[in-house]
């Protein structure tokens, strides 16, 4: 009878892990960024809906390899600057190697590890979810948008077009 019994209590004992709650599931990190655009631009629409497949984010976001939304070309007004790069290149590190926490602000003005960036104007409304203070992000380069950024939202897999504001 103790061994059934003990067998029981070390069935149970193994079995507790199952039942644990399990973290939530974050999209893969993409190794890099998008690649430079050669096609047709996708034109300028205000109220493009970027849900490109059912639970999708109506926001720019990374499908594997494809970086929906990135696909309005070089001369996309929105993503001008008059000085790119006017407070210096960042050199802190790209792409999934190089993961951020950010460490407070908001899309004017946010931070993480002495860095100092914005949000683009319009991209403010696709990082309305953002935690300002404690989601990772990770930043790539934008081969189409002189000064931008992009910064990848680890735990939503969005993204948005930053600028680097120096330290």
């Amino acid at each position: 009878m103790k061994s059934i019994q003990l067998a029981l209590a070390s069935l149970l004992v193994l079995s507790v892990p199952t039942f644990a709650q399990h973290p939530e599931a974050h999209p893969a990190i993409p190794k890099s960024g998008p690649r430079p655009m050669k096609a047709a631009p996708h034109p300028v629409d205000p109220k493009r809906n970027y849900s490109d497949q059912a639970g999708h984010p109506n926001a720019p976001h990374v499908d594997g390899k494809t970086w929906v939304g990135h696909d309005t070309g070089k001369d996309d007004a929105r993503y001008h600057l008059d000085q790119p790069f006017a407070h210096g290149h960042f050199n802190g590190g790209f792409g999934g190697g190089h993961v951020w926490v950010l460490a407070g602000g908001g899309s004017s003005r946010f931070w993480f590890n002495g860095w100092y960036w914005d949000v683009a104007a319009a991209d403010i409304a696709f990082c309305d979810g953002w935690l300002w203070g404690s989601d990772q992000i990770v930043i790539y380069e934008d081969p189409d948008h002189d000064g931008w950024y992009l910064a990848y939202n680890v735990r939503l897999g969005t993204y948005v077009h930053v600028e680097y504001l120096g330290t």
